[in-house]
């Protein structure tokens, strides 16, 4: 079994996140004792804010985001599931680009596409069709507890995210505080700041 069904509304995250642990744990019951293996879809975004994510790292105790994908399939784990996780950053096609869908967006409404500070933070990125591959060779060969990131490019600068949108749209490009793009980006604002480089390493 493969889970991809995380419910994209950030404007509910935790809500959501907690909707994932449920289904996660539904899942996993059926599956309980079979040696049958579950593959977990996860983020890497808060595994090592500022630092490159390595598949050996483990999630933080605590963290802004209250994701916990991962936690709730390691305790299916424990009940004779082989679950693995497949970690995903942005993900992208020609069209839906991930978290940059909703820059543009954004940037269409507000009429500038922004970033914030130096833009130099960083976001992994993989195309959908590098990403699908993962899934099949985790559901194949996955170790139990094993994580997997669908990791390309380790870090694109978010400011190179904003300069191409930019262009797209023949619109200016600025730089913003956090304090300000709290109240241009809302909900995303927490996203545009994050410096989140991982590697499938």
């Amino acid at each position: 079994m493969i889970h991809t069904a995380f419910v994209h509304d950030f404007s509910k995250f935790a809500e959501n996140c907690e909707i994932d642990r449920r289904a996660i744990e539904v899942l996993g019951g059926g599956l309980a004792g079979s040696g049958r293996p579950l593959v977990v879809t996860s983020g890497t975004g808060a595994l090592a804010p500022g630092r490159v994510a390595t598949e050996d790292m483990e999630p933080p105790a605590s963290s802004p985001m209250p994701r916990v994908s991962e936690q709730a399939g390691m305790q299916v784990a424990s009940q004779g599931v082989r679950v693995s996780v497949v970690g995903l950053p942005r993900v992208h096609d020609r069209d839906k680009q991930g978290l940059v869908t909703y820059l543009i967006a954004v940037a269409r409404e507000k009429g500038v596409s922004a970033y914030v500070g130096d833009g130099l933070n960083r976001w992994p990125v993989v195309h959908r069709l590098d990403a699908a591959p993962l899934y099949r060779l985790a559901l194949e060969n996955g170790a139990v507890g094993a994580r997997y990131h669908a990791v390309a490019e380790e870090g694109v600068p978010v400011r190179s995210i904003a300069e191409a949108i930019g262009r797209g749209l023949k619109i200016p490009v600025v730089a913003m505080s956090p304090e300000e793009a709290a109240g241009h980006f809302g909900w995303l604002a927490f996203f545009t700041g994050m410096d989140a480089p991982a590697s499938s390493a």
